[in-house]
């Protein structure tokens, strides 16, 4: 046992006294021969102390013992015992050792969610501004027409970037979304509708109907001459010809003195054909009449609901809160007014405008941050003013160019309210600002919308609310989804150039459509065609093939302890790929959300899986489980991140329809479970050349097994269905089953109580 420091300090005292540094250590040495620490003897403060006059260990390769000791009180100190302050090392009472002293390890940086910010035109490292709480505000659609897949485009790329804020880097993500049901949009499409169902209803004679269309094309012919747009005017030709097309039929008709249901057919085919340009021709001459509020609710009504709809087939999650202008108006008034009395506005003829000289003027506020070289772009300002709001009366009020209304006097044909500068209605830019406000205060973090949303309608939004809120960061980040391009071209409802939302899910399933949209970059153009559809169903057939193989593999009867096999060199190289490509992907997920590096790294990881799992079966041996169904649940846990797996499934995509209650894979599985235990049987016996026992074993799944499952099969020779009795006999071990027989084919499955023969 190891002495204490009394029981040493002599022995010590009388060698640390020999003036010869030889002799010294030598003595040294020798004492030190019989305090071996592999047997017990323990550092005390008196070792410490007399190594502490030790500059190093001896070079006398003799003196073994004093460099022995040299090296332990070393390891133990963490420094030569000289370069130690006296008090470096208190030895335990009663020479026990000391626990050596502990470093962590270095580690690695861990990497930044960077989002690219509008604002900017750069990524910049993502930090809310109150913790993990995040508030984000996203503009919704203006709702006159069907949803389309621009509109797609931006809430599948916002419902991503969501969830992957939201359940991967587990913010608190406040999602707030408005409606747009005050616009000149809905204004003028709701009075084109109301006054065309109001002359439908007056059931024009055919005569009288193509009189009317020949007036509607007068103005526009005119139109058409004016357009300079090439796509524009394309559009209009088409339209002009459809009629003159719907309109021949039925003048020659008139004219062979035809009556009847032939007749009423070609006045409505003309009806139909010219519904625009009669819209328009009705519209200029009755506009005005239309004076319900009533009628200019009705349709964005209509249409939000069919938004709302599509948005869930397309299983985009809904916001937090949802915003209506209409619902907004006070809130709006009151908005303007402030901005009015901060300076930054003024009433003209009923408006009120926003002074964007004084604001850019003023200190501390700037004008157009988002798209600088778009401001006094007249044809983007008279846009975001609307068709009914740009005349030159209108222009005549403004006391610059680029200012823009942020209330609207409303004229005869247009819905209003009551407010301080008389009545009248919202701009298309305050809605925003005074929603957002409202809600989210005087600053949000993130901000999104479509990119051709930049300017002007962001730009006023940002000028507006700062002047609200004597502020300059009413945004942190601005986030805009790219455009969509239809097979390359440019798609535009103006143009009649766009694919419905109800359209496109006719064709493709929502979780391929979201694939595509992951396959690109949220923020660049993506073109919805049949190559971009193809490469999502190549993928999505990628990874069902691997988690239906896996799922087979899991099928597989196995021990409990027999999962755990040994992992050999195989094992090792894919799990250290698998924690590469799970650092790969968190580090593109970090880097402004990218989902398409993403799902190229998971392709990459899914084809070493399936290169592993061919090599093992060309090996004859059965791949390793535990491994393959920890990838696979990491697969489906991204994939349910991204809101590609819509409904609950513990792994890959799951079986049955979507929005149903039917989990078709749930349904089967107990009767895949026994048909994969027997055929693992039969396989057994078969290797052990037991073959008599094949029959034994189909008699209990037929008998004992599938019965309990609620199916029984039947092998009465030429009976044209299953035993009924047996049936009867066994409800009570098959209630709430559905009971399935089997035809005397053997192949086909059927209710007992069909009497349906085999296809």
């Amino acid at each position: 046992m190891a002495g204490s420091t009394t029981e040493h300090a002599p022995d010590y005292t009388a060698i640390l006294g020999i003036s010869d540094e030889a002799a010294r250590l030598r003595a040294l040495d020798a004492y030190l021969s019989t305090r071996s620490y592999l047997q017990g003897f323990a550092l005390s403060q008196v070792d410490v102390d007399a190594f502490r006059q030790l500059s190093g260990p001896p070079a006398d390769p003799q003196l073994f013992h004093v460099a022995r000791w040299f090296r332990h009180v070393t390891a133990i100190l963490g420094s030569p015992p000289a370069a130690r302050p006296p008090c470096g090392l208190q030895a335990t009472g009663g020479g026990r050792r000391a626990q050596p002293t502990w470093s962590p390890p270095a580690g690695s940086e861990p990497c930044q969610l960077r989002l690219y910010n509008s604002l900017t035109r750069r990524k910049d490292v993502f930090v809310p501004q109150d913790g993990r709480r995040v508030t984000w505000y996203c503009c919704g659609p203006t709702v006159y027409d069907a949803s389309h897949m621009g509109h797609a485009r931006s809430y599948i790329s916002f419902d991503i970037l969501r969830r992957v804020l939201r359940d991967y880097f587990k913010f608190d993500v406040f999602y707030c979304m408005n409606i747009t049901d005050i616009d000149d949009k809905i204004i003028k499409r709701a009075r084109q509708n109301f006054l065309l169902e109001r002359y439908r209803e007056t059931q024009p004679q055919a005569a009288q109907l193509l009189e009317d269309v020949r007036a509607a094309l007068q103005p526009f012919s005119a139109k058409l001459q004016e357009t300079v747009d090439p796509d524009k005017k394309q559009m209009l030709e088409r339209l002009q010809h459809a009629v003159a097309q719907a309109a021949e039929p039925l003048e020659g008709a008139l004219r062979a003195g035809q009556a009847g249901q032939e007749l009423d057919g070609r006045v409505q085919a003309l009806l139909e054909e010219a519904k625009d340009v009669l819209s328009d021709w009705l519209d200029s001459m009755h506009g005005s009449e239309v004076t319900d509020n009533s009628i200019f609710s009705e349709l964005p009504k209509f249409w939000e609901a069919e938004f709302h709809k599509d948005m869930e087939a397309l299983n985009v999650l809904p916001p937090d809160v949802l915003t209506r202008v209409s619902e907004y108006v006070p809130e709006i008034v009151d908005f303007v007014q402030k901005i009015v009395d901060n300076g930054y506005g003024y009433a003209s003829n009923g408006s009120v405008y926003f002074d964007t000289v004084k604001f850019a003027n003023t200190e501390g506020h700037s004008y157009g941050k988002l798209v600088p070289e778009a401001v006094g772009d007249q044809k983007a300002l008279h846009e975001g003013e609307g068709d009914l709001s740009v005349s030159a009366e209108r222009l005549s009020e403004k006391r610059s160019p680029n200012d823009f209304a942020l209330w609207k006097a409303s004229k005869p044909g247009e819905p209003s309210w009551p407010c301080p500068w008389g009545k009248g209605r919202p701009g298309w830019h305050i809605e925003c600002s005074a929603m957002a406000g409202t809600l989210l205060g005087a600053s949000m973090d993130i901000h999104g919308g479509g990119f051709d949303l930049r300017f002007p309608h962001h730009d006023n939004e940002l000028a507006q609310s700062e002047a609200y809120f004597e502020n300059d960061c009413w945004v942190r980040y601005f986030l805009h989804t790219g455009h969509l391009t239809i097979a390359g071209c440019k798609m535009s409802k103006s143009l009649k150039n766009f694919i419905t939302i109800k359209d496109a899910l006719k064709k493709h399933s929502a979780r391929q459509l979201r694939l595509a949209f992951l396959m690109h970059s949220w923020k660049d153009t993506l073109d919805y065609s049949a190559n971009t559809m193809e490469s999502a169903l190549q993928y999505e057939r990628l990874l069902n093939e691997f988690f239906l193989n896996v799922k087979d593999l899991l099928r597989a009867p196995v021990e409990v302890a027999a999962q755990f096999e040994k992992w050999e060199d195989e094992e090792t190289e894919l799990n250290k790929s698998f924690y590469k490509k799970k650092a790969a992907v968190h580090q593109a997920l970090c880097d402004n959300i990218d989902t398409r590096t993403v799902l190229e790294e998971m392709r990459a990881l899914v084809g070493q899986c399936n290169l592993y799992m061919a090599a093992r079966k060309a090996a004859r041996r059965r791949p390793h489980r535990v491994l393959l169904e920890s990838i696979a649940h990491y697969l489906t846990h991204m994939l349910k991140i991204f809101g590609a797996i819509e409904e609950e499934s513990s792994l890959g995509f799951p079986i049955g329809g979507a929005g149903t209650s039917l989990n078709l894979e749930s349904t089967v599985m107990p009767y895949l479970q026994v048909l994969s235990e027997f055929r693992e049987g039969v396989r057994r016996i078969a290797r052990e050349h037991r073959v008599p026992e094949v029959l034994q074993l189909s008699d209990a799944l037929r008998d004992n097994v599938l019965p309990e499952l609620g199916v029984r099969l039947e092998d009465h020779e030429g009976s044209a269905g299953p035993d009924r009795a047996s049936w009867a006999s066994r409800q009570p071990l098959l209630s709430e089953r559905r009971h399935l027989g089997l035809c005397s084919c053997g192949l086909t499955a059927r209710h007992p109580d069909s009497a349906g023969t085999c296809p």
